[in-house]
């Protein structure tokens, strides 16, 4: 009788809980719409992971408006399976796959060599890859760095960093930054940057999208007069295999309600296209937006401590073996 009573509990707990996030992603449920007809001929756009979810859809529209679009993405197989996607349903053949694994610093670099060899000019950067969990247990990639932390934010601030020569020599050119609304979850300490006091993967997923948002506004003060912005953004709660790697008792329930009450990833597209496209936005620097429209009142009041921005931008550049003084010699 006590077990039964238990079972019953722990159900009730259970669907509590579920429910709870079904309506926070509900009401998180944005209606921003990007209404730019800007023409990308002659403009390259790279996107990472851009074989699915909202990268795919990005990636979609923006060889729709005859853009040059580098599809970066760590599987070949599907990577090259979106490029044919893409070129059948916009009859663009200027898509190219090209192999990015962001838990990887060497795979960044050879990455970022290849394309400043091969690519002449580049118009946007839209580091759209994440991942929502890096698993029960702290796991290290190859260069000693947490893996979750390394794909969202290591990954792409080292490649922001290796890419910003090429992006000065484009005129009018845009770095995107995709977030989340998680920041505001988010705490950023930078004797624990890479999780070696604690583990918590909701915790570091919270504080590896908060550290996007500081470093976006960091890099903006630091590329000012230099003709390249950089904005980053919450996308909305969408329909994506984000959450793949949540456990099983979370993830199947979980799935349901995102597929009920999320958006689809067309309309988590919307904002990094407004970004990308809109003129509105063609000075504005430094800023997050969701749903197409400035939210500064909507992020971590964190994401204003200025010290902060810095303190962690020197952490990243010692952690991926990047200068910090390269910023400033490059201006």
């Amino acid at each position: 009788m006590e077990l039964c009573n238990c079972i019953t509990i722990y159900t009730i707990i259970y669907v509590i809980i579920v429910a709870f996030v079904a309506a926070w992603i509900y009401f998180q449920r944005g209606i921003g719409q990007c209404h730019s007809t800007t023409d990308l001929t002659g403009k390259t756009v790279l996107i990472t992971g851009a074989n699915c979810g909202i990268g795919f859809m990005t990636a979609l529209h923006l060889a729709r408006r005859n853009a040059r679009v580098v599809l970066a993405c760590r599987n070949k197989d599907r990577a090259e399976k979106a490029k044919e996607e893409i070129i059948a349903k916009t009859g663009n053949t200027n898509v190219v796959v090209r192999l990015l694994d962001l838990c990887s610093l060497k795979s960044v670099r050879d990455f970022a060599k290849q394309i400043i060899e091969e690519e002449p000019r580049l118009d946007i950067l839209i580091n759209n890859a994440g991942t929502v969990s890096g698993g029960k247990y702290r796991v290290l990639t190859e260069d000693g760095l947490e893996t979750l932390f390394a794909t969202n934010y290591f990954g792409p601030f080292l490649l922001t960093n290796l890419l910003l020569d090429l992006m000065k020599c484009t005129p009018h050119s845009r770095i995107i930054n995709v977030s989340s609304v998680m920041n505001n979850y988010g705490n950023i300490d930078l004797q624990n940057l890479n999780a070696e006091k604690s583990y918590s993967p909701s915790k570091c997923y919270a504080a590896s999208k908060l550290a996007m948002v500081l470093f976006t506004r960091e890099l903006a003060r630091k590329l000012e007069g230099s003709g390249v912005t950089a904005n980053v953004l919450h996308p909305g709660v969408v329909n994506t295999d984000l959450f793949r790697n949540l456990s099983f008792l979370f993830r199947y329930p979980i799935k349901g309600f995102v597929t009920l009450f999320c958006k689809t990833p067309e309309e988590g597209a919307q904002t990094s296209l407004h970004l990308a496209l809109s003129d509105d936005v063609k000075t504005v620097s430094g800023k997050y937006f969701a749903d197409c429209r400035l939210m500064e009142s909507g992020a971590n009041p964190i994401i204003h401590n200025k010290e902060l921005a810095e303190k962690l931008w020197k952490h990243s550049c010692e952690m991926t073996g990047l200068s910090s003084k390269r910023m400033d010699s490059n201006k």
